[in-house]
């Protein structure tokens, strides 16, 4: 049996989906007991449990082969992230009583820095993780492509994105979340002892005019990318409605000076293989 928590979301949804079609066991984890008929009308057993539900999580963790852990992000997060560590804690709690085989983390890049960023929370995971006896691999993907979905509307409308990744021309890593799900299902089917990380970027680096000049291809007219001012940011996220943007803003900055970043060795480098127009191809037919 295979756990997935996540399971309604992107990355879960395509985890499960991987495994089902392989005619292997597959437990959902989810929160909203609404969604559990279509997962068990494709062949899943359902387990409701809250991510902060140690008890309830350790009960759908039970007899399990491997546990794909996708913990929620909190995008505002208070300082000292109190909604990761409640998660965090209940997470490592319930592995410790069920004793699953394995655990496949989604963690992410930049996970090693020190600078305290909005991708703490997954330090924190990782490192609390690493002190449980056995195997786990933390899964560190690059950007996710799917951001692109708060252009689309700009672009379409306007012919502009607006970026927050500078300069415009240089390139980061990327990645689609189907290429993340399949590969943590191809994790989850295989054995290895003690931690590792892996890690994920699609078929080449994307920068922000990449993105604006594969709009203009697919639109059929001139898009381009300009740069938000940094000195505009905390204005623009508080009135997004953040209370507190500086971990976001953080982040972001790891992006651009190049401290967010992958750190392994080749051997344990993954490459996916959508490629940047047919995720924005899908965000643009979803939009309309």
């Amino acid at each position: 049996m295979y756990v997935i928590t996540g399971i309604t979301g992107k990355v879960g949804g395509v985890v499960a989906r991987t495994l089902l079609s392989k005619n292997l066991p597959v437990r959902g984890v989810m929160r909203n007991a609404a969604k559990a008929g279509e997962w068990r009308a494709l062949g899943c057993e359902v387990a409701i449990a809250e991510m902060d539900d140690a008890g309830a999580l350790a009960e759908a963790f039970k007899g399990a082969k491997g546990v794909f852990i996708l913990p929620p992000s909190d995008f505002d997060p208070a300082p000292g992230f109190p909604v990761a560590c409640r998660i965090i804690d209940a997470l490592v709690r319930a592995i410790r009583s069920a004793e699953p085989e394995k655990v496949v983390c989604l963690s992410t890049i930049g996970a090693q820095a020190s600078q305290i960023n909005l991708l703490t929370q997954r330090t924190l995971m990782e490192k609390a993780l690493n002190g449980l006896a056995l195997p786990v691999t933390f899964l560190r993907p690059g950007w996710f492509m799917e951001n692109c979905a708060l252009d689309v509307v700009s672009a379409s409308e306007k012919g502009v994105i607006q970026s927050f990744l500078q300069p415009l021309d240089k390139a980061v890593p990327m990645v689609a979340t189907a290429d993340v799900g399949k590969l943590a299902a191809s994790l989850l089917q295989q054995s290895w002892a003690g931690k590792r990380v892996v890690e994920l970027e699609g078929p080449c680096r994307v920068s922000p005019n990449d993105i604006a000049s594969t709009f203009s291809q697919i639109l059929g007219r001139p898009v381009v990318a300009e740069a938000v001012a940094r000195r505009a940011w905390e204005t623009l996220f508080r009135e997004q409605g953040h209370q507190f943007p500086s971990p976001r803003m953080q982040m972001i900055d790891g992006f651009n000076e190049g401290w967010i970043c992958f750190e392994g060795a080749e051997d344990e480098r993954a490459i996916g293989d959508t490629r940047l127009e047919e995720v924005l191809r899908s965000l643009l037919k979803a939009g309309n």
